[in-house]
Protein backbone atom coordinates (compact mmCIF):
# COMPACT_ATOMS: atom_id res chain seq x y z
CA UNK A 1 0.00 0.00 0.00
CA UNK A 2 1.40 3.33 -0.76
CA UNK A 3 2.04 6.02 2.04
CA UNK A 4 0.52 9.01 1.48
CA UNK A 5 0.85 12.43 3.03
CA UNK A 6 -1.12 15.29 4.03
CA UNK A 7 0.15 18.67 3.26
CA UNK A 8 -2.44 21.24 4.20
CA UNK A 9 -2.13 24.87 2.61
CA UNK A 10 0.50 27.08 3.92
CA UNK A 11 2.66 24.39 5.42
CA UNK A 12 6.17 23.92 4.13
CA UNK A 13 6.48 21.12 1.89
CA UNK A 14 9.41 18.56 2.24
CA UNK A 15 12.56 19.88 1.78
CA UNK A 16 12.48 23.27 2.61
CA UNK A 17 13.24 25.37 5.65
CA UNK A 18 9.91 26.66 7.22
CA UNK A 19 9.23 30.09 6.14
CA UNK A 20 11.03 30.00 2.79
CA UNK A 21 8.86 31.36 -0.13
CA UNK A 22 11.85 31.71 -2.76
CA UNK A 23 14.72 29.43 -4.28
CA UNK A 24 17.84 29.67 -1.20
CA UNK A 25 20.97 31.19 -2.43
CA UNK A 26 22.84 28.06 -2.16
CA UNK A 27 20.94 26.46 -5.02
CA UNK A 28 21.27 28.94 -7.08
CA UNK A 29 24.87 29.43 -7.03
CA UNK A 30 24.53 25.91 -8.40
CA UNK A 31 23.42 27.45 -11.90
CA UNK A 32 24.98 30.27 -11.99
CA UNK A 33 29.09 31.77 -12.58
CA UNK A 34 30.25 33.32 -9.53
CA UNK A 35 32.38 36.74 -10.69
CA UNK A 36 35.72 35.46 -9.41
CA UNK A 37 39.53 36.97 -9.34
CA UNK A 38 42.53 35.33 -11.00
CA UNK A 39 44.62 33.19 -9.23
CA UNK A 40 46.69 34.96 -6.45
CA UNK A 41 50.06 34.25 -4.86
CA UNK A 42 51.40 36.27 -1.73
CA UNK A 43 55.26 35.92 -2.66
CA UNK A 44 54.77 38.50 -5.71
CA UNK A 45 56.90 41.49 -5.25
CA UNK A 46 57.56 44.16 -6.93
CA UNK A 47 61.43 42.98 -8.04
CA UNK A 48 62.48 46.88 -8.91
CA UNK A 49 65.93 45.04 -9.38
CA UNK A 50 64.51 43.76 -12.25
CA UNK A 51 63.10 46.13 -13.68
CA UNK A 52 65.45 49.01 -13.19
CA UNK A 53 68.34 47.23 -14.29
CA UNK A 54 70.01 47.88 -17.83
CA UNK A 55 69.93 44.26 -19.52
CA UNK A 56 72.70 43.39 -21.99
CA UNK A 57 72.81 40.56 -24.48
CA UNK A 58 75.24 37.67 -23.85
CA UNK A 59 74.81 36.64 -26.93
CA UNK A 60 77.52 33.49 -26.16
CA UNK A 61 76.31 32.71 -23.28
CA UNK A 62 79.14 34.62 -21.99
CA UNK A 63 80.51 38.15 -20.64
CA UNK A 64 83.55 39.07 -20.20
CA UNK A 65 85.03 41.95 -18.46
CA UNK A 66 87.94 43.72 -19.35
CA UNK A 67 89.78 46.45 -16.87
CA UNK A 68 92.81 47.58 -15.92
CA UNK A 69 96.03 46.09 -14.55
CA UNK A 70 95.58 46.46 -10.71
CA UNK A 71 98.19 46.07 -8.19
CA UNK A 72 96.53 46.19 -5.18
CA UNK A 73 93.33 43.80 -5.23
CA UNK A 74 90.45 44.62 -2.85
CA UNK A 75 90.74 43.27 0.84
CA UNK A 76 88.57 40.37 1.38
CA UNK A 77 87.01 38.85 4.56
CA UNK A 78 87.72 35.88 6.21
CA UNK A 79 85.97 33.46 7.23
CA UNK A 80 86.46 31.37 10.66
CA UNK A 81 85.21 27.56 12.63
CA UNK A 82 84.37 27.86 16.07
CA UNK A 83 84.94 25.07 18.42
CA UNK A 84 83.70 26.12 21.86
CA UNK A 85 84.94 29.42 22.61
CA UNK A 86 88.35 28.70 20.16
CA UNK A 87 88.37 30.26 17.21
CA UNK A 88 90.39 29.07 13.96
CA UNK A 89 90.88 30.62 10.05
CA UNK A 90 89.91 28.64 7.83
CA UNK A 91 92.83 27.81 5.93
CA UNK A 92 91.04 28.60 2.16
CA UNK A 93 89.77 32.19 3.01
CA UNK A 94 93.23 33.17 3.86
CA UNK A 95 93.56 33.92 -0.07
CA UNK A 96 91.42 36.85 0.80
CA UNK A 97 94.26 38.85 1.86
CA UNK A 98 96.03 40.83 -0.81
CA UNK A 99 99.45 39.23 0.28
CA UNK A 100 98.34 35.67 -0.38
CA UNK A 101 95.61 36.29 -3.23
CA UNK A 102 96.56 34.07 -6.61
CA UNK A 103 98.28 32.08 -4.80
CA UNK A 104 98.41 28.71 -6.46
CA UNK A 105 101.52 27.11 -5.26
CA UNK A 106 100.16 25.03 -2.69
CA UNK A 107 98.41 22.01 -2.28
CA UNK A 108 96.66 23.04 0.88
CA UNK A 109 99.45 22.49 3.67
CA UNK A 110 101.39 25.68 3.97
CA UNK A 111 97.95 27.71 4.33
CA UNK A 112 96.46 25.54 7.33
CA UNK A 113 100.23 25.90 8.95
CA UNK A 114 99.79 29.63 8.56
CA UNK A 115 95.91 29.36 10.06
CA UNK A 116 97.00 27.04 12.64
CA UNK A 117 99.87 29.73 13.82
CA UNK A 118 97.09 32.83 14.29
CA UNK A 119 97.10 33.84 18.07
CA UNK A 120 93.65 34.49 19.72
CA UNK A 121 93.29 37.54 22.38
CA UNK A 122 90.16 39.30 23.50
CA UNK A 123 90.11 43.05 23.47
CA UNK A 124 87.64 44.76 25.62
CA UNK A 125 85.37 48.06 24.63
CA UNK A 126 88.07 51.08 24.55
CA UNK A 127 91.19 49.30 25.02
CA UNK A 128 93.83 49.31 21.78
CA UNK A 129 94.34 46.44 19.43
CA UNK A 130 97.43 48.52 17.91
CA UNK A 131 98.74 51.52 18.75
CA UNK A 132 99.90 54.20 16.51
CA UNK A 133 104.19 54.28 16.96
CA UNK A 134 104.17 50.59 17.85
CA UNK A 135 106.41 48.23 15.84
CA UNK A 136 104.01 46.62 13.21
CA UNK A 137 105.03 43.53 13.11
CA UNK A 138 101.39 41.08 12.80
CA UNK A 139 98.93 40.78 10.55
CA UNK A 140 95.14 41.13 12.68
CA UNK A 141 92.13 40.01 11.91
CA UNK A 142 88.73 41.15 14.03
CA UNK A 143 86.93 37.76 14.23
CA UNK A 144 83.76 39.11 16.24
CA UNK A 145 82.73 42.43 16.96
CA UNK A 146 83.19 46.36 16.34
CA UNK A 147 86.73 48.84 16.52
CA UNK A 148 87.57 51.99 15.06
CA UNK A 149 90.88 52.56 13.07
CA UNK A 150 92.07 56.14 14.24
CA UNK A 151 94.57 58.55 12.94
CA UNK A 152 95.66 61.96 12.98
CA UNK A 153 93.41 64.45 12.14
CA UNK A 154 94.56 67.37 10.45
CA UNK A 155 94.74 69.79 13.15
CA UNK A 156 96.39 67.06 15.35
CA UNK A 157 92.86 65.41 16.28
CA UNK A 158 92.33 62.09 16.57
CA UNK A 159 89.73 61.15 13.49
CA UNK A 160 87.77 57.63 12.57
CA UNK A 161 89.46 56.79 9.41
CA UNK A 162 87.44 53.34 9.73
CA UNK A 163 85.28 51.16 10.58
CA UNK A 164 86.29 47.31 11.12
CA UNK A 165 83.91 44.54 11.90
CA UNK A 166 83.92 40.71 11.38
CA UNK A 167 86.47 39.18 8.82
CA UNK A 168 88.48 42.04 8.76
CA UNK A 169 92.18 42.29 8.89
CA UNK A 170 95.01 44.82 8.64
CA UNK A 171 98.39 44.34 8.85
CA UNK A 172 99.69 42.17 5.66
CA UNK A 173 101.67 45.36 4.00
CA UNK A 174 103.32 45.88 6.83
CA UNK A 175 104.89 42.02 7.59
CA UNK A 176 106.74 42.34 4.71
CA UNK A 177 108.42 45.28 5.49
CA UNK A 178 111.05 45.61 8.55
CA UNK A 179 111.40 47.71 11.04
CA UNK A 180 108.20 50.39 10.10
CA UNK A 181 105.49 50.99 12.83
CA UNK A 182 101.81 51.50 12.74
CA UNK A 183 100.49 54.38 11.40
CA UNK A 184 97.43 54.30 12.99
CA UNK A 185 95.91 52.88 16.31
CA UNK A 186 93.13 50.21 16.12
CA UNK A 187 90.56 50.56 19.44
CA UNK A 188 87.82 48.33 20.13
CA UNK A 189 84.19 49.61 20.15
CA UNK A 190 82.58 46.41 21.90
CA UNK A 191 84.20 43.37 22.95
CA UNK A 192 86.45 41.77 20.36
CA UNK A 193 88.10 38.12 19.32
CA UNK A 194 90.74 39.04 17.40
CA UNK A 195 93.39 36.46 15.71
CA UNK A 196 97.23 37.83 15.03
CA UNK A 197 100.12 36.01 12.94
CA UNK A 198 103.27 37.27 14.39
CA UNK A 199 105.90 38.41 11.28
CA UNK A 200 108.90 35.96 12.41
CA UNK A 201 106.56 33.21 12.21
CA UNK A 202 105.22 34.74 8.58
CA UNK A 203 109.07 34.78 7.78
CA UNK A 204 109.77 31.22 8.96
CA UNK A 205 107.21 29.85 6.96
CA UNK A 206 108.88 31.70 3.55
CA UNK A 207 111.85 30.61 3.91
CA UNK A 208 110.96 26.85 3.72
CA UNK A 209 108.56 27.38 1.09
CA UNK A 210 110.04 28.16 -1.89
CA UNK A 211 106.78 28.75 -4.21
CA UNK A 212 105.67 31.36 -1.36
CA UNK A 213 108.82 32.60 -1.15
CA UNK A 214 108.47 33.83 -5.31
CA UNK A 215 104.60 34.70 -4.47
CA UNK A 216 105.52 37.24 -1.67
CA UNK A 217 108.15 38.64 -3.86
CA UNK A 218 105.85 39.30 -6.57
CA UNK A 219 103.68 41.40 -4.26
CA UNK A 220 106.44 43.23 -3.13
CA UNK A 221 107.69 44.12 -6.30
CA UNK A 222 103.86 45.52 -7.22
CA UNK A 223 103.75 47.55 -4.03
CA UNK A 224 106.39 49.33 -5.46
CA UNK A 225 105.32 50.25 -9.14
CA UNK A 226 103.21 53.62 -9.43
CA UNK A 227 99.52 52.77 -8.99
CA UNK A 228 96.68 55.32 -9.07
CA UNK A 229 94.33 55.92 -5.88
CA UNK A 230 92.52 53.06 -6.55
CA UNK A 231 96.25 50.58 -7.20
CA UNK A 232 95.78 50.43 -11.17
CA UNK A 233 98.75 50.78 -13.29
CA UNK A 234 99.31 54.47 -13.40
CA UNK A 235 99.71 56.10 -16.41
CA UNK A 236 102.28 58.73 -16.46
CA UNK A 237 101.11 62.23 -17.47
CA UNK A 238 103.35 65.43 -17.25
CA UNK A 239 101.39 68.80 -17.55
CA UNK A 240 102.08 72.13 -16.18
CA UNK A 241 105.90 72.35 -17.23
CA UNK A 242 107.91 74.89 -19.17
CA UNK A 243 110.80 74.67 -21.65
CA UNK A 244 112.07 71.30 -23.14
CA UNK A 245 111.69 68.51 -20.36
CA UNK A 246 111.35 65.07 -21.49
CA UNK A 247 107.84 63.77 -21.62
CA UNK A 248 107.23 61.18 -20.18
CA UNK A 249 105.86 57.38 -22.02
CA UNK A 250 103.61 55.61 -20.81
CA UNK A 251 100.66 52.73 -22.29
CA UNK A 252 97.65 51.77 -20.54
CA UNK A 253 98.12 47.93 -18.93
CA UNK A 254 95.04 45.59 -19.30
CA UNK A 255 94.13 42.63 -16.18
CA UNK A 256 95.11 39.50 -17.92
CA UNK A 257 93.03 37.24 -16.27
CA UNK A 258 89.66 39.50 -16.81
CA UNK A 259 86.18 38.05 -15.30
CA UNK A 260 83.59 36.09 -17.49
CA UNK A 261 80.58 35.95 -15.97
CA UNK A 262 78.12 33.13 -17.22
CA UNK A 263 74.34 32.79 -17.99
CA UNK A 264 72.92 31.11 -14.65
CA UNK A 265 69.70 29.26 -14.90
CA UNK A 266 66.35 28.84 -13.12
CA UNK A 267 63.95 25.94 -14.12
CA UNK A 268 61.10 23.84 -13.19
CA UNK A 269 58.58 21.69 -14.33
CA UNK A 270 55.08 22.77 -14.60
CA UNK A 271 52.48 19.51 -14.85
CA UNK A 272 49.13 20.07 -15.82
CA UNK A 273 46.63 17.42 -16.54
CA UNK A 274 44.98 17.63 -19.64
CA UNK A 275 41.52 16.43 -18.20
CA UNK A 276 41.62 19.81 -16.50
CA UNK A 277 43.61 22.13 -19.23
CA UNK A 278 40.80 20.84 -21.97
CA UNK A 279 37.56 21.23 -19.92
CA UNK A 280 37.94 23.72 -16.99
CA UNK A 281 38.65 26.41 -19.64
CA UNK A 282 35.70 29.01 -18.89
CA UNK A 283 35.76 32.19 -17.62
CA UNK A 284 39.96 31.03 -17.68
CA UNK A 285 42.27 29.55 -19.40
CA UNK A 286 43.52 26.83 -16.58
CA UNK A 287 47.34 26.28 -18.76
CA UNK A 288 47.87 29.96 -18.83
CA UNK A 289 46.73 30.58 -15.15
CA UNK A 290 49.38 27.56 -13.93
CA UNK A 291 52.11 29.62 -16.21
CA UNK A 292 51.19 32.70 -14.84
CA UNK A 293 52.04 31.96 -11.57
CA UNK A 294 54.94 29.54 -12.26
CA UNK A 295 56.47 32.55 -13.83
CA UNK A 296 56.50 34.38 -11.07
CA UNK A 297 57.30 32.40 -9.06
CA UNK A 298 61.21 31.79 -11.42
CA UNK A 299 61.51 35.58 -11.53
CA UNK A 300 61.26 35.81 -7.57
CA UNK A 301 64.19 33.09 -7.80
CA UNK A 302 66.08 34.76 -10.56
CA UNK A 303 66.40 38.55 -8.08
CA UNK A 304 66.88 36.78 -5.28
CA UNK A 305 69.78 35.48 -6.70
CA UNK A 306 70.80 38.00 -8.69
CA UNK A 307 71.12 39.63 -5.25
CA UNK A 308 72.70 36.44 -2.98
CA UNK A 309 74.54 34.19 -5.37
CA UNK A 310 77.85 33.44 -4.02
CA UNK A 311 79.51 33.44 -7.78
CA UNK A 312 77.72 36.58 -9.54
CA UNK A 313 75.59 37.94 -6.94
CA UNK A 314 75.93 41.65 -5.91
CA UNK A 315 75.82 41.31 -2.15
CA UNK A 316 79.00 38.69 -2.88
CA UNK A 317 80.76 41.11 -5.47
CA UNK A 318 80.40 44.29 -4.10
CA UNK A 319 84.33 45.46 -3.45
CA UNK A 320 85.29 45.49 0.27
CA UNK A 321 86.51 48.79 -0.16
CA UNK A 322 83.38 50.15 -0.87
CA UNK A 323 81.60 48.68 1.97
CA UNK A 324 80.89 50.69 5.37
CA UNK A 325 79.71 49.45 8.74
CA UNK A 326 77.21 52.05 10.44
CA UNK A 327 78.05 54.48 13.11
CA UNK A 328 76.05 53.07 15.59
CA UNK A 329 73.20 50.28 15.20
CA UNK A 330 70.29 51.35 12.56
CA UNK A 331 70.95 52.92 9.50
CA UNK A 332 71.14 56.93 10.07
CA UNK A 333 71.46 59.58 7.71
CA UNK A 334 74.79 59.94 7.94
CA UNK A 335 75.64 57.07 7.34
CA UNK A 336 73.55 56.54 3.65
CA UNK A 337 76.11 59.69 2.96
CA UNK A 338 78.78 57.83 3.26
CA UNK A 339 77.76 55.01 1.46
CA UNK A 340 76.62 56.87 -1.67
CA UNK A 341 79.73 59.18 -1.53
CA UNK A 342 81.97 55.95 -1.50
CA UNK A 343 81.25 55.56 -5.52
CA UNK A 344 80.05 58.62 -8.55
CA UNK A 345 76.74 58.87 -9.63
CA UNK A 346 74.74 56.59 -7.15
CA UNK A 347 71.37 55.48 -9.67
CA UNK A 348 69.53 53.10 -7.18
CA UNK A 349 70.07 52.58 -3.29
CA UNK A 350 68.24 49.04 -2.52
CA UNK A 351 67.42 47.63 0.95
CA UNK A 352 65.28 45.20 2.96
CA UNK A 353 61.90 46.93 3.91
CA UNK A 354 62.48 46.59 7.55
CA UNK A 355 66.14 48.22 7.04
CA UNK A 356 64.00 51.12 5.56
CA UNK A 357 61.67 51.37 8.04
CA UNK A 358 64.88 51.56 10.60
CA UNK A 359 66.61 54.04 8.52
CA UNK A 360 63.07 56.59 8.38
CA UNK A 361 62.92 55.77 12.24
CA UNK A 362 66.73 57.49 12.74
CA UNK A 363 65.32 60.26 10.02
CA UNK A 364 62.39 61.10 12.48
CA UNK A 365 64.44 61.42 15.55
CA UNK A 366 66.38 64.21 14.18
CA UNK A 367 63.51 66.01 12.60
CA UNK A 368 64.25 64.94 9.05
CA UNK A 369 61.81 63.81 5.93
CA UNK A 370 63.41 62.27 3.26
CA UNK A 371 62.22 63.37 -0.01
CA UNK A 372 59.92 61.22 -2.90
CA UNK A 373 60.98 60.72 -6.53
CA UNK A 374 58.59 59.05 -8.79
CA UNK A 375 59.52 55.90 -10.48
CA UNK A 376 57.13 53.89 -13.17
CA UNK A 377 54.65 56.35 -11.80
CA UNK A 378 55.15 55.19 -8.51
CA UNK A 379 55.90 57.06 -5.11
CA UNK A 380 58.90 56.01 -3.54
CA UNK A 381 61.32 57.30 -0.67
CA UNK A 382 64.42 58.92 -1.99
CA UNK A 383 67.58 60.14 0.07
CA UNK A 384 69.34 62.76 -1.87
CA UNK A 385 67.41 62.65 -5.06
CA UNK A 386 68.45 58.84 -4.79
CA UNK A 387 65.25 56.43 -4.98
CA UNK A 388 65.26 53.81 -1.93
CA UNK A 389 63.19 50.66 -2.87
CA UNK A 390 62.29 47.54 -1.57
CA UNK A 391 64.06 44.15 -1.73
CA UNK A 392 62.87 41.49 0.62
CA UNK A 393 65.95 39.05 -1.09
CA UNK A 394 68.30 41.10 0.87
CA UNK A 395 68.29 38.58 3.78
CA UNK A 396 68.31 39.75 7.90
CA UNK A 397 70.45 37.68 9.67
CA UNK A 398 69.84 36.48 13.08
CA UNK A 399 70.99 38.92 14.97
CA UNK A 400 68.85 41.66 12.89
CA UNK A 401 71.36 42.94 10.89
CA UNK A 402 70.90 43.62 6.66
CA UNK A 403 73.15 45.17 4.09
CA UNK A 404 71.87 48.25 1.93
CA UNK A 405 73.34 48.31 -1.50
CA UNK A 406 73.76 51.17 -3.39
CA UNK A 407 74.63 51.07 -7.03
CA UNK A 408 75.38 52.95 -10.56
CA UNK A 409 73.98 51.55 -13.43
CA UNK A 410 74.91 50.48 -16.97
CA UNK A 411 78.03 50.14 -19.30
CA UNK A 412 78.36 53.74 -19.80
CA UNK A 413 78.99 54.23 -16.19
CA UNK A 414 81.00 51.45 -15.22
CA UNK A 415 78.11 50.04 -13.06
CA UNK A 416 76.01 47.48 -12.40
CA UNK A 417 74.08 45.39 -15.49
CA UNK A 418 72.07 42.50 -16.19
CA UNK A 419 72.75 39.67 -18.84
CA UNK A 420 70.56 37.51 -20.42
CA UNK A 421 69.96 36.48 -24.29
CA UNK A 422 66.53 36.90 -26.27
CA UNK A 423 65.10 34.67 -28.96
CA UNK A 424 65.00 31.89 -27.11
CA UNK A 425 62.79 28.73 -28.79
CA UNK A 426 59.49 29.08 -26.81
CA UNK A 427 60.24 32.50 -25.60
CA UNK A 428 57.49 33.96 -23.46
CA UNK A 429 59.45 37.08 -21.87
CA UNK A 430 62.70 37.97 -22.57
CA UNK A 431 65.37 35.13 -21.86
CA UNK A 432 62.04 33.18 -20.07
CA UNK A 433 61.39 30.40 -22.56
CA UNK A 434 58.09 27.82 -21.45
CA UNK A 435 58.40 24.58 -23.67
CA UNK A 436 56.05 21.30 -23.81
CA UNK A 437 57.51 18.40 -23.36
CA UNK A 438 55.78 15.10 -22.76
CA UNK A 439 52.20 13.76 -22.42
CA UNK A 440 52.74 10.98 -20.29
CA UNK A 441 50.58 7.57 -19.58
CA UNK A 442 49.10 9.75 -17.06
CA UNK A 443 47.79 11.94 -19.51
CA UNK A 444 49.69 14.49 -17.54
CA UNK A 445 51.27 17.56 -19.62
CA UNK A 446 54.82 18.35 -18.76
CA UNK A 447 56.15 22.16 -19.70
CA UNK A 448 59.33 23.51 -19.07
CA UNK A 449 60.11 27.13 -17.63
CA UNK A 450 63.42 27.83 -18.34
CA UNK A 451 65.13 31.55 -17.24
CA UNK A 452 68.91 32.59 -18.55
CA UNK A 453 69.98 35.40 -16.44
CA UNK A 454 73.11 36.61 -14.68
CA UNK A 455 74.23 39.98 -13.48
CA UNK A 456 78.11 41.88 -13.83
CA UNK A 457 79.90 44.62 -12.10
CA UNK A 458 81.79 46.83 -14.40
CA UNK A 459 84.01 48.31 -11.80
Amino acid sequence: MANTSNTHPGEAGAGHEAGQTSLDTRAARQLAHTTKSQPQMQNISPRWLLRLLPWVEAKGGVYRVNRRLTYAVGDGRLAFVHTGAKVEVIPGSLLEIPLLRGFTGDDGEILRNLAARFVQRTVGPGELVVERGQSAEHVVVIVHGKAQKIGPGKFGDDVVLDNLADGDHFGDEAVVTSDDAWEFSVKAVTRCIVLALEQRVLEQLIQHNPALAAHVERFKANLGKPQDKAGQAAIEIAAGHKGEPIIPDTFVDYDPHPREYELSLAQTILKVHTRVSDIYNDPMIQVQEQLRLTIAAVRERQEWEMLNNREFGLLHNADFKQRIHPRSGPPTPDDLDELISRRRKTQLILAHPRAISAFSRECSKRGIYPTEVAIEGRHVMAWRGIPILPSDKLPISDTGTSSILAMRLGEKDQGVIGLHQTGLPGEVEPSLSVRQMTIGSNAITQYLVTAYFSAAVMI
